[in-house]
């Protein structure tokens, strides 16, 4: 399997985004956001997914933090659509359950080609620091629709929003970290009946 590796630019008006993704890294990240908790919650992706992460975020914050997050979950896809290639020889199919105290979030994701966002989490708080908690729901919209990928967000259980979050976060990283590993028996064979994804 060649080098998965990608970096994708997205320059707009609102924000101007640089992310370069490794696939086979070692789970470091380099990112300021400008958006503390996203940072912290990036942090859980690549080392729970064993995913390298350099991101260079400049966005309007002084109206709110909405089009970095949204922006940025968009331009994450775009790197993973790229570095994952054609997705022949991969598990294709990624699940994860994590918990942290008395939170549990279970995250599956299916490199299917179809995006698809189902995320049924009822967060116990509007806000974490400063981070609007509606916003998450954006950031894994705008990752889905350029990923082209399937995904399932539940939060199970918990009471504190910290915890809610931290646990979906490093349930998608490890269910990622699954789904895009090679599958030795798949030989470099595309993993659909179709032949194609």
């Amino acid at each position: 399997m060649s080098e998965r590796i990608a970096t994708v630019t997205r320059n707009t008006r609102e924000t101007q985004i640089t992310v370069t993704i490794n696939l086979d890294g070692e789970g470091r990240l380099a990112c300021e956001t400008g958006v503390p908790f996203l940072d912290h919650m990036l942090d859980q992706v690549a080392r729970h997914g064993l995913i390298d992460l350099d991101i260079e975020a400049v966005g309007d914050l002084h109206i709110d933090d909405h089009h970095t997050v949204e922006d940025l979950g968009i331009t994450l896809g775009q790197a993973f659509h790229q570095a994952i290639g054609d997705k022949r020889g991969i598990y294709r199919y990624g699940h994860a359950y994590v918990p942290l105290d008395e939170a549990l979030s279970r995250v599956v994701v299916d490199f299917s080609g179809r995006p698809g966002l189902s995320m049924d989490v009822e967060f116990t708080r509007a806000s974490i620091g400063r981070l609007d908690t509606q916003l998450f729901w954006e950031f894994f919209q705008g990752f889905v629709n350029h990923a082209r990928v399937t995904l399932h967000i539940d939060n199970l259980k918990g009471f504190n929003a910290h915890h809610q979050a931290e646990t979906i976060f490093k349930a998608f990283g490890r269910a990622l970290r699954m789904a895009v590993a090679p599958d030795p028996r798949m030989a470099g064979q595309m993993p659909s009946t179709k032949g194609s994804l």
